[in-house]
């Protein structure tokens, strides 16, 4: 069998380096130069020959992450394909960043982060048509592979799509404490008054403890979401202040980073592959190639930004230099 000419490592480096194009083409013209040289086809190989599941991931993050402490975050993200005909696995999703929906591939993903370090230690791609699973599905999977990992996170932080009985009673089947936010039609009552919808209830500003329809008891809390609605949140930690709710709910935002980071810095939407094994691949590779960056930016204090920009400065003076020489008035 003919050996490969090129590695998953050649791809993420690619990645890490390159500042706008990152197709299998570019990759094929930057890395190994001289004869055997791999084409852009080695490259797209390499994306199909891919595993189909994160262990590679893991492999990565496990020795750079603490399992009994640190919090887990878990999120979805639209991987936009604005113009994809025949790409598999794009389908409509909601984009945040666009606020409507759009053709693209829908990312859900387990992070842990200890407040300031942040890194992927899970995902998956929905695709419901694919293995017919649902987000909330890919939310459960996630969260006992990470039990049977070893992690003990101080809190399990994800949004309200993801507040659902079954999800909120399964965190607490695994020992863990939840903070999350819930939509205003769900219902919660005291000893002394019957259900109502949380918006409906009178909330102080330090919380309440009260019973969540479905879960049990919880603490909610409400805040003013600079003039566009009010958030209501829940944790089983009864004993959470309002001022540890601010602080730990500013850290779910984490994710919201992470994700930009992989798109901007990564390059995780541009692979434009047709099949699917092809575009998880290449999702793969991308979550690999930030896990690298972010060490990077903790080891060496180098942010996301100044590691692709460094290169192009490097690239811009030597060109300038050479200009220089030939002598151009």
């Amino acid at each position: 069998m003919t050996p490969a000419k090129c590695s998953d490592l050649d791809y993420i480096h690619f990645l890490m380096s390159a500042h706008c194009s990152y197709s299998c083409c570019s990759a094929s013209r930057c890395v190994k130069y001289g004869p055997n040289s791999p084409h852009h086809d080695s490259f797209t190989r390499l994306l199909h020959r891919q595993p189909q599941d994160t262990e590679s991931l893991w492999k990565d993050v496990s020795p750079l992450i603490s399992l009994k402490k640190g919090y887990l975050i878990v999120d979805d993200s639209t991987l936009e394909k604005p113009h994809s005909r025949s790409i598999e696995l794009v389908s409509l999703h909601w984009s945040g960043n666009q606020h409507r929906i759009v053709p693209g591939i829908s990312l859900v993903t387990l992070v842990w982060t200890d407040g300031d370090v942040t890194y992927p230690v899970d995902f998956r791609i929905y695709s419901k048509e694919r293995d017919g699973k649902t987000k909330n599905d890919h939310f459960a999977d996630m969260l006992k592979m990470a039990k049977e990992r070893g992690f003990s996170p101080e809190f399990v932080l994800f949004d309200s799509w993801y507040s659902s009985m079954r999800n909120l009673m399964l965190v607490k089947k695994l020992g863990w404490h939840f903070l999350t936010r819930l939509k205003k039609n769900r219902m919660v009552k005291t000893e002394e008054t019957s259900y109502c919808q949380i918006h409906e209830f009178p909330i102080p500003g330090g919380g309440i403890n009260v019973r969540l329809k479905g879960v049990g008891i919880v603490r909610v809390f409400h805040r003013d979401n600079d003039g566009n609605g009010i958030q209501f949140w829940a944790t089983d930690f009864l004993g959470m202040s309002e001022e540890e709710r601010n602080e730990i709910s500013s850290i779910a935002f984490k994710i919201e980073q992470y994700h930009r980071n992989l798109k901007q810095y990564c390059g995780v939407e541009s692979c434009q592959a047709r099949k699917a094994n092809a575009q998880m691949g290449h999702i793969l590779l991308s979550i690999r190639a930030v896990v690298r960056m972010e060490w990077i930016r903790i080891k060496q204090n180098i942010s996301l930004h100044e590691q692709k920009e460094q290169p192009i400065r490097e690239a811009m003076r030597h060109r300038m230099n050479n200009l220089q020489q030939m002598g151009f008035d």
